[in-house]
């Protein structure tokens, strides 16, 4: 289980790369609506900010080209540096502009850095999938999400707080500079080759199946419809659980504590803690086995609204077991995703699956709110908790004859 010099620094390396992408866009995310709402802005031109995370939607459509200009390091290390050099350079201009004055522009510029850092998740991505041996991917993605969550930490909430101190104007320089400080460790990055080369250049001419081929592989429906139900028993939770805190009564410093501080960090450790286990028990198993805490999670709100007395105490529990669950489920999909990919395509074929999950979550997301409308909170966990049975079931019956073969999946085959 030791993990020796290079490798920890390896994964460092990528823990900085995606923890670079996710505060700035954490933090975007989180005080732009609370600005336009200050301005009196509509709620409905407020509710238009989802848009801001349209290019993380759509970057499957451009990953092609990534992965068709990137077959030596320093291929993958020019387009890392590119990417987040524009994503700064971006965040750095915006800190001259007053939202007051130029609210439109400033979102424009926003979308277009999120472009950027978008491209620089998809040849990081790349570049994981290739520089772990399948038995290490999953601390690779251990990376990948304690990045994710530790962004959302950090921007959502610590930041959110300085802005408030020290304005816009003062912050976001000192933001552009820790994205480019952030990419230090990668000058210093080696995966172990001799030779600069680390995969076969392509030579053919590209094509509509450099995308469409992703879903031409044997077993492959398995894997799309795994990723499909996998986050749906708890994204509905986690829509919901804000709101119905504020039913309970809680005020925003209480909810900021609870979910922001409290449920990231019980996040974050799930996905350090994630990636072992799944090093250690393989992929079948732990997708069993983070599928029953799902299933476990949405019992408990069940219960927690029907049952259970609502206090500090039962809501702290039921926080840490949703984001426990939620960062646990993040390492077995993203590991599996990359098991999935296609030689030469591994940006493409990571980026669709991911995308994949992220329109699961915006139907989730979005039906829970309805459904809670309808039938209360009680009825849209006892939904949820359906989805997290069905999601377990479909596991043990989709792929039940991988196991006896070997403790981890065999790789989806051309």
């Amino acid at each position: 289980m030791r993990i020796n010099i290079q490798k920890g620094g390896n994964l460092f390396t990528f823990f900085c790369l995606y923890i670079a992408q996710s505060i700035p866009m954490s933090f975007f995310s989180t005080v732009i609506p609370v600005i336009m709402r200050q301005q009196n802005f509509s709620l409905e031109t407020i509710g238009l900010l989802q848009l801001l995370k349209l290019p993380w939607i759509i970057k499957f459509l451009w990953s092609p080209i990534v992965d068709r200009s990137t077959f030596r390091l320093k291929d993958f290390k020019r387009w890392i540096f590119s990417s987040e050099l524009i994503y700064a350079s971006i965040i750095f201009a915006v800190s001259f502009l007053d939202f007051h004055a130029t609210p439109y522009l400033i979102i424009g510029l926003v979308v277009l850095s999120f472009a950027a850092s978008a491209t620089q998740d998809i040849v990081t991505d790349s570049l994981a999938v290739l520089s772990f041996d399948k038995k290490d991917k999953s601390l690779a993605n251990s990376m990948q999400s304690m990045g994710g969550f530790a962004g959302a930490m950090i921007g959502g909430g610590a930041l959110l707080l300085l802005y408030h101190k020290f304005g816009w104007g003062n912050l976001l320089p000192f933001l552009a500079l820790f994205v480019i400080i952030a990419l230090v460790p990668l000058l210093f990055f080696r995966n172990g080759h001799r030779d600069d080369i680390i995969r076969k250049k392509q030579e053919e001419k590209p094509a509509a199946n450099d995308i469409l081929g992703f879903f031409k592989q044997e077993g492959i429906r398995k894997q799309i419809v795994f990723l499909f139900l996998y986050y749906a028993g708890l994204i509905g939770v986690l829509a919901m659980l804000k709101p119905m805190l504020v039913d309970y009564g809680y005020d925003m410093k209480e909810i900021g504590v609870m979910s922001g501080i409290v449920g990231t960090s019980i996040g974050c450790l799930a996905s350090f803690g994630g990636g072992f286990i799944v090093r250690k028990i393989g992929r079948h198993a732990a997708r069993i086995l983070f599928a029953v805490c799902t299933l476990i999670t949405t019992i408990y709100f069940c219960l927690l609204v029907s049952v259970l007395p609502v206090n500090i105490a039962t809501l702290h529990l039921g926080i840490s077991l949703l984001w426990g669950s939620y960062g646990m489920a993040v390492i077995v999909v993203y590991t599996t995703a990359m098991d999935c990919v296609r030689p030469g395509f591994e940006g493409t074929d990571f980026t669709i699956q991911t995308v994949i999950t992220h329109l699961s979550g915006i139907i989730i997301g979005v039906s829970s709110g309805k459904i809670a409308a309808m039938i209360t909170y009680k009825g849209l966990f006892v939904v949820e908790m359906c989805i997290a049975a069905i999601s377990l079931i479909y596991i043990l019956f989709a792929f039940k004859l991988k196991a006896p073969k070997e403790k981890d999946e065999t790789r989806i085959t051309e």
